[in-house]
C-alpha cells in the first residue's frame, strides 16, 4: 500500500487523538469515586438494616418498660387501698387485720421485685437507645459522605465528558483528507492491536510493540520508498518513518 508521506505522518496525530479518546473513556469508566461509592452504599445498606433492627429492639423495650410501669402502679394502688382500709378502722376483726397486713407485706415484696425488673428494663432501654443513636449518627454521616462523593464524581464525570466531546469533535477534520485505504488499515489494526494501529519508528524501535528492529529489517525499510506504508515485522502495526527513525 502506498500513501503520501504527509498522510502517514498525520496518522500519528490521529493515533494520538484516538489514544487520548481511549484514555478518557477508560477514566470515565473507572472513576475512583464509583468504587468508593459502591463501598459506601454497601455500608449504608448494612447500617440502615442495623438501624431498623435496633429500632425494633428499642420499641420492644419501650413497650416492656411501659408495661413494667403499669404493673408497679397497679400493685401500688392495691397497696394504698389496703392501707386506707387499715387506717380507716373499717377492719376490726383481728384475723382479718392479720390477713390484710400479710397481703400488704406480700404487695411490698411484689413492688420491690417489679421495681427491680422495671429498673433492669430501663437500663436495657437506655443501652439500646444509645446503640440506636450511634447507628443513626453513622447513617447520617454515611449519607453526607455519599452526597459529597457523588457531587465530586459527577463534577469529574462532566469534566471528562466535556474533554472527550472536544477530542472526538477534533477527529473528523483531521481525517477528512486521509486516504480511505490507509485509514481503513489503521482502523482495522487499531481494533486488533489494543487501540494502537500506527506507531512512530524512532531510533530503530517500533513505538507500538517497543521492540528494536534487526539489521535486516532496518535495511529493508531503508530501501522502502517513502510513499510505501511500512509495517512492523513483529506486531504488524503501521510504522511511520521520520528523521528520528534511525534509517
Amino acid at each position: 500500500m502506498n500513501a503520501d508521506p504527509f498522510a502517514q505522518l498525520k496518522l500519528l496525530d490521529v493515533q494520538a487523538l484516538d489514544s487520548e479518546t481511549d484514555q478518557l473513556r477508560h477514566r470515565l469508566s473507572n472513576l475512583p469515586e464509583d468504587a468508593e461509592l459502591a463501598t459506601l452504599t454497601t455500608e449504608q445498606a448494612r447500617v440502615r438494616d442495623a438501624v431498623r433492627d435496633q429500632q425494633v429492639v428499642v420499641d420492644d423495650l419501650d413497650l416492656a418498660q411501659r408495661k413494667a410501669d403499669r404493673d408497679v402502679e397497679q400493685v401500688k394502688e392495691r397497696r394504698e387501698r389496703d392501707r386506707a382500709r387499715m387506717d380507716s378502722g373499717q377492719v376490726t376483726d383481728p384475723k382479718a387485720l392479720e390477713q390484710l397486713q400479710h397481703e400488704m407485706d406480700s404487695l411490698e415484696r411484689r413492688i420491690s421485685t417489679l421495681e427491680d425488673e422495671e429498673l433492669e428494663v430501663m437500663e436495657q432501654l437506655e443501652d439500646a437507645q444509645r446503640t440506636l443513636t450511634a447507628a443513626q449518627e453513622r447513617e447520617a454521616s454515611l449519607a453526607a459522605d455519599v452526597e459529597a462523593l457523588t457531587a465530586t464524581r459527577d463534577r469529574k464525570r462532566t469534566e471528562i465528558e466535556d474533554e472527550l466531546a472536544r477530542v472526538i469533535a477534533g477527529r473528523d477534520p483531521m481525517i477528512a483528507d486521509m486516504p480511505e485505504d490507509l485509514l481503513a488499515l489503521y482502523e482495522k489494526l487499531r481494533a486488533n492491536k489494543g487501540g494502537i494501529g500506527a506507531a512512530l519508528l524512532r531510533a530503530k524501535q517500533c513505538g507500538g510493540c517497543m521492540l528494536s528492529l534487526d539489521a535486516s529489517e532496518i535495511e529493508r525499510l531503508r530501501q522502502l520508498p517513502t510513499e510505501s506504508v511500512a509495517r512492523c515485522e513483529e506486531c504488524q502495526r503501521i510504522l511511520v518513518r521520520t528523521g528520528e527513525s534511525g534509517l
